[in-house]
């Protein structure tokens, strides 16, 4: 009786229908199938294989779509604390409250009621500066003397109440730090009350500057900002 295989049922002569290695007669090496995709071979340390995700709580190494570090920001966006746009990420956009302010909340101050604020604390100092112009005769003199204590009174009032004078306490405006929405530093608060009130120690000039830093807020947009809000880097807001 022959010992090879019968013509006629489908398989060549000598070989066998078991051996899956393409008839060489090799095995795979270990843990690999015989036709392996490119797609199931295993990806670099530190990359998630195609098509599967890395696991929970860690990120790929390099790629396409890895966010950046924690301190630099994304592409497109800016730096953590800075205006978005030149609106400060801490203030809501006018008019988003759709209505009546939220109990609590801040919005920009609006341009009258900074007005009528500076009004205010104007006739606060009008007993003092009548008693400086009886007392002082020396205009230059006169003038340097209400401007230190336009100065004084700004300065103080702004450092321990907060950033309020009586005017914008009377409105509830409040000069607030432009990069976090808080208290600014002293040294801000003394530039803000410096640049507002001591020009005026000089003749003529001091009258013209003060009328444009009053001004300046109708056509500085979008944070309505007067001079001395630039030199300080500060923005008045109202508190509902």
């Amino acid at each position: 009786m022959s010992t090879n295989d019968p013509s006629g049922y489908g398989y060549p002569s000598g070989q066998n229908p078991y051996d899956r290695s393409g008839g060489q007669g090799q095995q795979p090496p270990y843990g690999q199938s015989p036709r392996q995709s490119p797609y199931g071979q295993q990806a670099p340390y530190g990359q998630a294989p195609y098509g599967q995700q890395a696991p929970y709580g860690q990120q790929p190494q390099g790629g396409y779509g890895t966010p950046p570090p924690f301190d630099q920001p994304a592409y497109g966006q800016p730096p953590f604390g800075q205006p978005q746009g030149g609106w400060p990420h801490w203030l809501p956009p006018t008019g988003s409250y759709g209505g009546a302010p939220i109990p609590g909340s801040r919005q920009l101050a609006p341009i009258g009621e900074r007005l009528l604020a500076r009004l205010i604390d104007v006739a606060v100092l009008l007993i003092p500066n009548v008693v400086l112009f009886l007392a002082v005769k020396n205009s230059f003199l006169l003038s340097v003397a209400t401007a230190l204590l336009a100065f004084g009174y700004e300065a103080v009032m702004l450092i321990t109440q907060s950033g309020q004078t009586l005017g914008k306490k009377a409105l509830r405006l409040r000069a607030v730090d432009l990069g976090h929405g808080g208290k600014a530093a002293e040294s801000g608060y003394l530039a803000r009350a410096a640049v507002y009130s001591l020009p005026g120690a000089v003749y003529c000039i001091g009258s013209l500057f003060a009328l444009l830093n009053v001004l300046w807020p109708l056509w500085d947009k979008p944070l309505q900002q007067a001079l001395h809000d630039k030199a300080a880097k500060t923005i008045v807001v109202k508190e509902s």
